[in-house]
């Protein structure tokens, strides 16, 4: 028998793993697929070609944890872009955007008002940023709670309330209005408004209008790279890396790890969770931690009656959907854009392309009318312009992250899942001519492929929306955002978790700490 059993080995499990066996406890983990890390790992996808198959960039992991875990002794390499984001248009404008400067200096260059504007706007975040990167690795308070809860929401109070009142208004706005809202206030140009507004809808099926999307736009905001604050970075070798080298730190800890194991049931004894069942055997532990989407542990891995009725339908509605629509796309040469047509390191950079809010409106609207956007939003990575690893001499692997793109379309997605991708390879080729005919490979994961391959239920990147609904002490529902889910013995630690979605490690280490401290609770109880 365990101590714990963890369901899937995705980053969050095997951090939470990592955390568990360090102080001593014996964990075992359960993951479906033939390969550790979930939806961050690195594949071939056309003959010599490899790319991180959906998770694609660094900068959301939290320091502490790849402190903590050694995992740059462990093999990880984390490089910066040398750029941070480029933006170009159809025609011959362009916005880029990194270090040193330059994302100040393009602004006004394109407006000395928006330059100034970006100055105060960069304050304005610092304030807000910095209170919510104090709950990353906290429980929020509990709603129901007892006095750690108590005591939590005071910590809370105490930390909004050393803002000055103008914080205090813009951390409310920014939980409640939209991105286009608040980027509006600032800017008047669409292309930075563009610039920042991108980050509201990754990952995100909404507009940047959405009431309540500013927040998403503040979530991707939290992180680093490379010890660099805001910077994004490639991981050498692809996502993989991240989660081949958290397996090794977790091995060294003795965290067994099964393959191919997918779990069919948890077993409930005497109302509390007591293992699970896997190619019908039973695996038995004293706790069970749950790497998976809130909907899918509720939904196919409870048996029925686990849990109270009102319990299980309120999580029946549990939205998952992120209209998202991930490829792979392997390229004889460089692409070039009109906006910058020689290659340069705007090419290692983001490369957004959705030029204004109201392009980004406007495939929202597509996708909820016609199916989906006709005018896509873009993300482009092209990772082999920082690690020659990835793809032969000469030529370049393309990550291509893509909304909207919803779940259901007519006659399914199997039927058309190459319609959308030759959809979006001419999208990105009326912004660099010749792109599609530079294309030799590729693979297409829509919103149904990433369910079936990653357990992504709804295709949703998240593990859930981070709507206002499904954010902090209701992720994943009020009196249970403390990883404790409401069965003894089991457990929540993944990104259907505070503080949500992206490679954070954060919902695995703060779940480690729930089963840590009730065991110590069990010990004490016990004497």
């Amino acid at each position: 028998m365990s101590d714990v059993l963890i369901i899937g080995a995705g980053h969050n499990g095997l951090v939470c793993a990592f955390y568990l066996a360090s102080r001593g406890l014996k964990v075992k983990i359960l993951e479906r697929r033939h390969i550790v890390g979930g939806a961050a790992v690195t594949e071939e996808f056309a003959p010599g070609f490899r790319n991180s198959t959906a998770s694609y960039t660094v900068s959301l992991l939290n320091p502490k944890v790849i402190r903590d875990m050694r995992l740059y002794e462990h093999g990880l390499r984390v490089v910066l872009r040398k750029m941070d984001n480029f933006l170009p248009t159809y025609g011959y404008e362009h916005l880029l955007a990194g270090r040193d400067g330059l994302t100040r200096a393009e602004i006004a260059r394109h407006s000395p008002e928006d330059g100034e504007a970006y100055d105060r706007y960069a304050r304005d975040l610092e304030g807000v940023i910095r209170v919510l990167k104090s709950w990353l690795l906290r429980a929020p308070p509990n709603a129901g709670g007892g006095p750690s809860d108590l005591l939590a929401l005071l910590q809370l109070v105490g930390s909004v309330g050393r803002q000055s009142l103008d914080e205090q208004r813009l951390l409310f706005d920014f939980f409640t209005k939209s991105a286009a809202d608040i980027l509006r206030r600032y800017f008047r140009t669409d292309i930075v408004q563009a610039l920042f507004g991108f980050d509201a809808v990754v990952g995100n099926y909404a507009s940047p209008e959405t009431p309540g999307s500013a927040y998403v736009l503040l979530h991707h905001l939290f992180g680093e790279a490379a010890g660099v604050p805001g910077a994004w970075g490639h991981a050498v070798g692809g996502m993989g890396a991240i989660t081949q080298a958290m397996a090794k730190a977790c091995g060294g800890e003795g965290v067994e790890i099964a393959l191919e194991a997918p779990v069919e049931e948890i077993i409930v004894e005497r109302g509390r969770a007591v293992g699970a069942v896997c190619g019908g055997k039973a695996w038995r532990a004293r706790a069970v931690v749950a790497g998976v989407n809130p909907k899918l542990l509720f939904d196919r891995l409870l048996p029925d009656g686990a849990v109270a009725s009102e319990i299980a339908h309120r999580m029946s509605g549990w939205t998952s959907e992120s209209a998202t629509f991930r490829m792979n796309v392997a390229l004889s040469e460089l692409p070039r854009f009109t906006s910058l047509r020689d290659p340069g390191d705007h090419l290692t950079a983001g490369i957004i392309m959705a030029p204004s809010l109201d392009h980004m409106d406007r495939a929202f609207l597509d996708a909820r009318r016609q199916g989906w956007s006709r005018e896509p939003i873009v993300e482009m990575l092209i990772p082999s312009t920082l690690d020659d690893s990835l793809a032969p001499p000469g030529r370049h692997v393309v990550s291509l992250f893509c909304q909207h793109f919803p779940y259901q379309v007519q006659g399914g997605w199997p039927a058309r899942r190459d319609e959308a991708a030759d959809h979006i390879i001419n999208a990105v080729d009326r912004y660099a001519p010749g792109f599609a005919g530079s294309v030799i490979g590729r693979s297409a994961l829509s919103p149904y492929d990433l369910e079936e391959r990653f357990g992504l239920v709804g295709g949703d990147i998240f593990h859930g929306k981070m709507g206002l609904d499904q954010l902090f002490s209701a992720r994943p529902m009020l009196g249970h955002a403390d990883y404790r889910m409401p069965l003894p013995g089991l457990y929540l630690c993944g990104s259907g978790a505070h503080p949500g979605g992206g490679v954070t490690g954060a919902p695995g280490h703060n779940a480690a700490r729930a089963v840590l401290a009730d065991r110590r609770k069990l010990m004490r109880f016990s004497r």
